[in-house]
């Protein structure tokens, strides 16, 4: 352990040389922020889709097309009643529903504005499961319904239209005036938050009664749910008069698609992360130099403190605390301005409409971030701490 006189002598000569040690602790401060920054937000997100997945999703599975950007939206695509009836007739399926959503026109007044218009049959409302939204005001679509359903940003002056809805009101879709039932919660993105969601008969009323399924949703057996997928995938290939291999369509259980978005999440932060560590690294360069050029200027009372009795422990005690010390201070100032950065900038981002995007501060990622300062500073400081335990008392005295 060392001694009291030992910090109190190591934290004067940090105060000497105070540019030195503030630039020191800057480059360290630097990186700590950006890794605090980016991993904060990374938690933020695997939160939120624990939270997704934990909802009534694990037992889903979609089927969707192939080759679009929004699978579904091509419409040299459909999925038929045959195909419906295909899914739901799988081993394992328990029920199944079909899907609608097309680019829907909404005016009001002068304003047009273009979004996405999700029909679903409220007897079966497995997407709405699947999304996992609540009603914010007024109910949900019930079977019958000629009502709409909106997204949260409509509750508000100046999100999509100048002037707020609320239930009971009609809104414009497709020349057609839909009285509005009940707004749903809020996502967190802009898009998400302006769409629209109707009954599959007033779907067909906007659109026409030839309009195609886009998705099919389907409740299958979780326990068996990779063998279900086969199941549904053979069952709609002879439907669909299909080789094996030479599918328009895939199914993929909504877990697995979570997990495939964990995956990407998981390669961008650690990319981000790695360049942080570099920068660390850099820092950690400067922090021995530093360390090197401190025991260069104090050679010679490193040569008095030998000849009155100083143990080489006690020299090497005394730079690896200077070191570390400097990764603390470092370590604290990163994690207090990442926490600054972050909370601002989940203001901003959810006053945007990415309400998504919020970071999370559990108490182990400050003292993380603070223990890998400490670290880095104690590491860099291994290094001219030996040496300064090496040097010989006789030669030290005699240093200029």
């Amino acid at each position: 352990m060392i001694s009291r006189e030992s910090v109190n002598y190591s934290l004067n000569n940090l105060k000497k040389r105070k540019k030195r040690s503030f630039f020191t602790i800057l480059s360290i401060f630097v990186g700590i922020t950006t890794i605090f920054i980016f991993v904060s937000f990374g938690l933020g997100l695997y939160s939120y889709i624990d939270e997704y997945m934990e909802g009534g999703s694990a037992d889903k599975v979609i089927i969707q097309s192939k080759g679009t950007s929004l699978s579904g939206m091509d419409d040299t695509f459909a999925f038929t009643e045959g195909d419906l009836e295909a899914v739901e007739g799988s081993s394992g399926v328990y029920e199944a529903s079909g899907v609608y959503f097309k680019s829907a026109e909404v005016v009001q007044g002068k304003k047009r504005f273009y979004t996405l218009i999700f029909g679903y049959d409220p007897k079966k409302p497995l997407i709405m499961e699947t999304f996992n939204i609540g009603i914010e005001k007024g109910r949900d679509l019930k079977e019958g319904d000629s009502g709409a359903v909106l997204g949260y940003n409509y509750l508000f002056n100046e999100k999509i239209f100048p002037k707020a809805y609320s239930v009971g009101e009609r809104i414009e879709i497709q020349e057609e005036k839909v009285r509005i039932v009940g707004f749903y919660e809020e996502i967190g993105s802009p898009q998400d938050d302006a769409q629209i969601y109707v009954t599959n008969d007033l779907m067909k009323d906007l659109y026409g009664e030839n309009i195609s399924y886009n998705w099919i949703v389907a409740r299958v057996d979780t326990e068996n749910i990779d063998r279900v997928v086969e199941n549904i995938e053979r069952d709609l290939r002879k439907e669909r008069d299909l080789e094996e291999g030479k599918e328009d369509f895939f199914v993929q259980s909504f877990v697995d698609m979570m997990e495939t978005y964990m995956v990407v999440l998981d390669m961008v932060i650690g990319f981000i992360i790695l360049i942080a560590l570099i920068s660390v690294f850099v820092s950690a360069v400067n922090t021995a130099n530093t360390m090197i050029t401190s025991v260069l200027e104090r050679t010679k009372e490193i040569g008095i403190m030998k000849s009155v009795g100083a143990r080489n422990s006690y020299i090497l005690g005394i730079f690896l605390f200077e070191s570390s010390f400097l990764g603390f201070i470092a370590g604290v100032i990163g994690c207090a301005l990442g926490w600054l950065i972050s909370y601002v900038g989940a203001a901003i981002l959810d006053n945007i409409g990415y309400g998504f995007l919020q970071p999370s501060f559990p108490i182990s990622l400050f003292a993380g971030c603070i223990l890998f300062a400490i670290l880095t500073g104690a590491i860099s400081g291994v290094a001219p701490a030996i040496n300064a335990m090496k040097i010989n008392p006789v030669e030290a005295l005699r240093y200029e």
